[in-house]
Parts: structure tokens; C-alpha cells; sequence
């Protein structure tokens, strides 16, 4: 009993073991992908974004990274940030019809960023760099997929060309995508409303009512007044020829 007993524990602890290192392992080159960070910006704006690439090797570092705007959403203005012991080339496309840039047609989109490491300043392994880019004005698109390609010094090549599904679940070779949101309407754009109509307020009514009841009140005990003075004059006119008499 106690040889099965052990021999039981032995495979149970095995398949956890095995279970383990298989969603360890899918896990692991799933979160390593290169990405655009951050991951929203506004149609029609400027953005200042970063293209973040983690080496995945254990032995070879990453050498060059390029990065390939879309064609659908071209953009007027792009200019990169150095980074030390890089180099970056930058190509470019005619695009028909000309974007317009502060009023000013532009014929050419770039439409391709190479980085390349010099000397010893590859991306080794367990670390990762940013490259970062300004660009707009942003296109009047729902997103932009960067499809990029991540060379070693091994001659390895990964490509992160997959564009997003749907609905469907994450691919294996993702490309970074850029989520583009609507500008908000600016302040005081909402259409005008039809002016508040002023409705008579119960204590208003009251109010009103009350002056009124106590201007009746008022009239009333003035010509009471009146009456006992003119009653009063009545009489001393009556006794006055009785005296006399």
C-alpha cells in the first residue's frame, strides 16, 4: 500500500508538473511581443508613442527593429527620438490624395522606421528598449497596425505582422495596434435650448393671496372706523340743540 501510495503521488505530482510548464510556456511568448504604448490617441491630434521590444532569446540580442506604418492611414508629420547606440532610417511613399499639415499639402508619408544597434548596444537578453516616435496628425481611423519585424544577432527574425480579429482571440504573432478615439466636441458647441419659461410658484399664490386678505382686512377696519366716528359727530349734533333748548 504504501509503494502505490507513493508511486500515485509520484504521477500526480508529474502531471501538475507537466500542466504547469505547458501554461507557463504558451504564457511566456504571448506577453514578450513588441507593443505601442500608449495604446490610445485621438484622431486628428499629435501623439507621442513608444514602440517597446523585449528580447526573447536566452543567448542572441536584438540588432534592428523596423517598423512599418500602415498604408490605409497615412500620416503628415513623423520624427523619431534618438536612442543611444541606435541609428534609424526612415522611408518614405507618394500618397494621393496630399495630406494636409497646418494647411499645407504634403505628398509624402513616411512609411517605414529602421532601427539598427551599433557596437555593443543590442537589446540583450532579459531586457527590453523603447523607441519612441511624435507623429500626426492621427488619421480619422477606428485603429493603425504597426507591423514589425525584430531581428537577433543569432539571424533569428521575429515577425510581428498578425493583425487583430475581432472578437477572436489574440494571434500568435500580434502586431502592435493603435487604437484612434473621436475628438470630443469642443466647449459651448451643444446646441442652444429654448429658454426657461418661469411658472407661478405655489407660495407665490400665497403669498398674493395673503396680501390680498389683509388689504381686504385693512379696508374693513378703516370703514368701521369710519362709521363709529360719523355716528359719533350724529350724536353731539343732536345734543347740542338739546342743550341750547
Amino acid at each position: 500500500m504504501t509503494r502505490l501510495r507513493r508511486t500515485a503521488s509520484a504521477a500526480t505530482a508529474l502531471a501538475f508538473a507537466a500542466v504547469a510548464t505547458a501554461v507557463l510556456g504558451f504564457a511566456g511568448p504571448a506577453s514578450a511581443h513588441v507593443t505601442v504604448n500608449p495604446k490610445e490617441a485621438t484622431q486628428g491630434g499629435y501623439a507621442r508613442v513608444a514602440f517597446r521590444v523585449p528580447n526573447e532569446s536566452d543567448t542572441a540580442s536584438t540588432t534592428k527593429l523596423e517598423v512599418v506604418l500602415p498604408e490605409n492611414a497615412p500620416v503628415g508629420s513623423v520624427s523619431t527620438m534618438p536612442v543611444p547606440g541606435w541609428t534609424v532610417a526612415v522611408e518614405k511613399r507618394k500618397v494621393d490624395p496630399p495630406i494636409e499639415v497646418h494647411g499645407s499639402p504634403i505628398t509624402e508619408a513616411v512609411s517605414k522606421l529602421t532601427w539598427t544597434a551599433t557596437g555593443d548596444a543590442g537589446i540583450k537578453p532579459g531586457q527590453f528598449q523603447e523607441f519612441g516616435v511624435s507623429m500626426g496628425p492621427l488619421p480619422q481611423v477606428e485603429s493603425m497596425v504597426f507591423k514589425t519585424l525584430q531581428t537577433y544577432s543569432d539571424g533569428n527574425i521575429s515577425r510581428w505582422i498578425d493583425e487583430p480579429v475581432a472578437g477572436g482571440e489574440e494571434p500568435d504573432h500580434p502586431a502592435p495596434v493603435l487604437t484612434l478615439t473621436a475628438a470630443s466636441a469642443p466647449a459651448g458647441s451643444a446646441a442652444p435650448t429654448a429658454p426657461a419659461v418661469a411658472l407661478p410658484d405655489d407660495d407665490d399664490d400665497e403669498d398674493g393671496n395673503g396680501l390680498a386678505v389683509g388689504l381686504g382686512v385693512a379696508g374693513l377696519v378703516a370703514g368701521l372706523a369710519g362709521l363709529v366716528l360719523g355716528g359719533l359727530a350724529f350724536a353731539r349734533t343732536r345734543r347740542e340743540p338739546a342743550a341750547k333748548s
